[in-house]
């Protein structure tokens, strides 16, 4: 640790920038009525039948749109979420007049944009809400981008109807959305779908074994993943063998297979440009799903923009509400109506170092000089390992429990003499034996000491609400465009898990083919732990968890392996990147 003060002299003294002024002042502005919006919707044809009812499936597409004589380009939302769960920091659910007429639009895109020479088209996911078929969301999506360009048929009924045509749509298509809707986002820009041109995810997932697996471990047994408490009472029984499908072609052994090389979207990253937002203190939908994407963008030469802040599972609109609205209104300007505003030009990257202070850099990771931390068995985390340390799996027990010392081996380091900031994708190389064939790893980066930080411990969001609005947009009776105000949601702490990694043992060799153990053979295996971008006190230790079974992300029905592990602190090591904290 003693080397820290030598990799800080190391490193560039880049400072951040200064956002920079629009090249051009021309911007979309609120000419049309709200009011006077047109608002129907169109039953779109998949031109697949997977509830296998015998008709084609049909995704029901909310439209709202300018009532004018032009032809206008969308926004559009697919979600599962809006009749189950709904969506922004108040769940807001669609509604419909009494002869099925959409009348709320959750969230505040129709509000702000229909006035500004947008449509808007939020969609249900296959099985959920009004639309027929089963939980496919990316073909959900394609289907309707491909209705926007005349390429897919739709009807103004759920079964039968008149054919309804989206004749006042440019096919110029923008998908935007948080989590799920995130990912469907991505999935979309991934099949090279016509007319998609570009993206806004927000804590979206790019690569779905990551997202419930985790190195060969699975987070959930096979009857509680995937998403059928977001289904209709008719999907929820007609689906029961596409999903029983799906579920056996992902397996449950943990391997990656051809099904999850199928829903991994890193690979295919390009086509449309991405506007992407995450938080660092993201549990649900982990950053690393971020950090691989914003990489594989980078190199497929896509134009990019991230917003990254230290919130959890949470959107941008609740933590800079005014900046969030005009940067996204640039960015549709420029991609959805070409209007040469010179936001591709700007700092890429809008980051969040501590609760609400921001700054604008270049790009993301920055420079780092690597710097590799071993464990040893008097506690210590230096530059060399010695000994072994021995953990009793407990599934019952959490990371956070891990941080105190509970079923875990824990390592800290000297104090820092001055801060380092620790940014990008951490790796872990681990040798263990455990006594049972089967056996599952945890890994946790620890910063030590005390602070002020967001509430993003256990799921934490990192914002709260306010009793006041504000408000984004038009309004009539039936959709106000006036939000609940939000307020970062600060604790004090004494320590805080900025990064972490999960891994079944078996998996050592490779996560296409797992294989069970022999008792007391030690293994060595390396994996990459959550990413992050978080700045260490002086003064603060850093630390290393080695643990089992994940009580807060594993779930309880799992089998219990009951395995005692022993970790040779010889063969094991972490690996951080290491820079100066931006000023």
């Amino acid at each position: 640790m003693r080397l820290v003060l030598g990799f800080l002299a190391a490193l560039l003294t880049t400072s951040a920038l200064t956002p920079t002024a629009s090249a051009s002042p021309a911007e979309s502005r609120p000419t049309y009525s709200y009011a006077d919006a047109i608002r129907e919707t169109a039953w779109v044809e998949t031109g697949t039948d997977n509830d296998h009812d015998g008709r084609p499936d049909r995704i029901a597409a909310d439209v709202i749109r300018p009532d004018a004589r032009v032809r206008v380009p969308v926004i559009l939302d697919v979600s599962p979420y809006y009749a189950c769960c709904g969506r922004g920091n108040e769940s807001q659910k669609k509604t419909y007049a009494p002869d099925g007429t959409p009348q709320q639009f959750p969230l505040f895109y129709d509000n702000y944009f229909v006035p500004r020479g947008y449509a808007v088209v939020l969609a249900d996911v296959g099985g959920t809400n009004r639309s027929s078929g089963c939980f496919d969301d990316v073909a959900s999506g394609i289907a309707v981008v491909n209705w926007l360009n005349g390429r897919a048929k739709a009807f103004d009924a759920p079964d039968g109807g008149r054919p309804v045509s989206a004749a006042w749509a440019t096919g110029d298509v923008g998908a935007i959305g948080k989590s799920q809707d995130g990912a469907a986002a991505i999935g979309m820009a991934a099949s090279g779908v016509a007319g998609l041109k570009t993206i806004v995810p927000i804590e979206g997932v790019a690569d779905n074994y990551a997202q419930v697996i985790g190195n060969g471990a699975p987070f959930a047994t096979p009857e509680n993943t995937g998403s059928p408490f977001t289904y209709n009472e008719r999907a929820a029984e007609l689906c029961r063998p596409f999903d029983a499908e799906q579920k056996a072609r992902a397996g449950t052994n943990g391997d990656y297979n051809a099904y999850w090389e199928s829903v991994n979207y890193v690979p295919r990253a390009g086509q449309a440009s991405v506007f992407i937002a995450q938080g660092f203190g993201d549990w649900v939908v982990a950053p690393n799903q971020f950090a691989r994407y914003w990489d594989a963008l980078g190199r497929a030469g896509v134009p990019r923009k991230a917003w990254l802040s230290q919130a959890g599972h949470t959107d941008p609109f609740d933590l800079q509400r005014a900046q969030w609205v005009e940067t996204l209104h640039r960015w549709f300007d420029r991609w959805l109506l070409g209007l040469r505003n010179g936001i591709e030009r700007e700092a890429a990257v809008h980051l969040e170092t501590a609760p609400d202070r921001w700054t604008d850099v270049r790009s993301w990771p920055p420079a780092t000089v690597p710097a590799t931390f071993r464990p040893a068995s008097d506690g210590t985390l230096g530059l060399r390992g010695s000994g072994t340390a021995t953990v009793a799996d407990d599934p019952a027990v959490t990371r956070e429990q891990w941080a105190a010392g509970v079923s875990a081996a824990k390592f800290t380091g000297a104090p820092l003499p001055a801060p380092v900031r620790i940014a990008g994708s951490p790796s872990v190389t681990i040798t263990a034996a455990s006594d049972k064939t089967a056996a599952r790893l945890g890994v946790a980066l620890v910063d030590y000491g005390p602070a002020e930080l967001r509430n993003t411990a256990e799921y934490g969001s990192g914002v709260k609400n306010l009793a006041t609005r504000s408000c984004w947009g038009s309004s009539t009776g039936g959709d106000s465009a006036c939000f609940l105000d939000t307020v970062a949601d600060v604790v004090g702490v004494d320590h805080r898990i900025v990064a972490a990694g999960w891994a079944d043992l078996g998996h050592h060799a490779s996560l296409r083919h797992g294989e069970p153990l022999v008792p007391g053979r030690p293994y060595t295996m390396t994996f990459a732990l959550t990413a992050l971008d978080h700045v260490v006190p002086a003064g603060h230790r850093l630390g290393l968890l080695l643990g089992g079974t994940d009580g807060l992300l594993f779930d309880p029905a799992l089998p219990d392996f009951g395995e005692t592990l022993t970790f040779d602190l010889a063969r094991m090591s972490v690996t951080v990147g290491l820079t100066k904290p931006e000023h």
